[in-house]
């Protein structure tokens, strides 16, 4: 086997030069500044804009993290949809409280949001159940997301099954076991990569939800 040496890594390193964020130029509103750089990371043709991290963690606070899609965002705060019963539901049900965390590399640029999570309503996890594509539906009952499997093929059995039972159905009904949350901010840090690793990083934080806004910005 060929790992990577330590040399070989300790020398991987990107400048980032192409832009700055001071507090003069960011919007007063975080999800104003939020709505701006994600525009710009889709018409950047940044693959997947809308993919971040998620991090939640146990009661005990041991944390885990994902890779998943944002699904909307307004207002309220971010939604995303996903199995209830997979590890970051459960995580979830016991510690509301998780971060999300935007890595636009193309753009380097970063952006973390912290925030207590609560489910959507049942009538807005079905809503968009319905807008996803049929395989998509039929997938999240094939899934029993973080459940241990003892090979490949049983999901493939499972798939097929799903499909032949759905086949003559022209709405597929929503799992019980899946819907939507909502994660509502009280914190964002928007970060601009900059050279000499001394990157600009601007924090907006509120005591309590509905409050104002205070900006900040933290050393690199």
């Amino acid at each position: 086997m060929n790992l990577s040496t330590k040399k070989d890594i300790q020398h991987l390193r990107q400048e980032y030069r192409s832009a700055s964020l001071s507090e003069n130029d960011i919007h007063v509103n975080p999800m104003v500044q939020f709505q701006q750089w994600f525009d710009e990371a889709l018409q950047g043709g940044v693959k997947e804009p809308n993919a971040m991290t998620l991090a939640t963690a146990d009661l005990k606070g041991k944390p885990s993290a994902r890779t998943l899609l944002l699904k909307g965002f307004d207002e309220r705060g971010f939604s995303f949809f996903t199995n209830y019963e997979s590890r970051k539901g459960r995580e979830l049900a016991e510690n509301s409280f998780a971060t999300m965390l935007f890595f636009w590399l193309d753009l380097e640029r970063q952006v973390t949001i912290e925030g207590p999570i609560e489910r959507l309503s049942y009538e807005e996890s079905v809503a968009y159940f319905h807008e996803r594509p049929r395989e998509s539906q039929i997938g999240a009952w094939v899934s029993r997301q973080d459940v241990r499997l003892d090979s490949r093929a049983i999901l493939e059995q499972q798939l097929v099954y799903f499909t032949q039972k759905f086949d003559n159905e022209s709405i597929i009904p929503m799992p019980d076991y899946w819907g939507g949350y909502l994660l509502k901010p009280q914190r964002f840090e928007f970060w601009q990569g900059r050279p000499a690793r001394l990157h600009d990083r601007i924090v907006f934080e509120q005591m309590a939800l509905g409050k104002d806004w205070t900006i900040s910005r933290l050393s690199p």
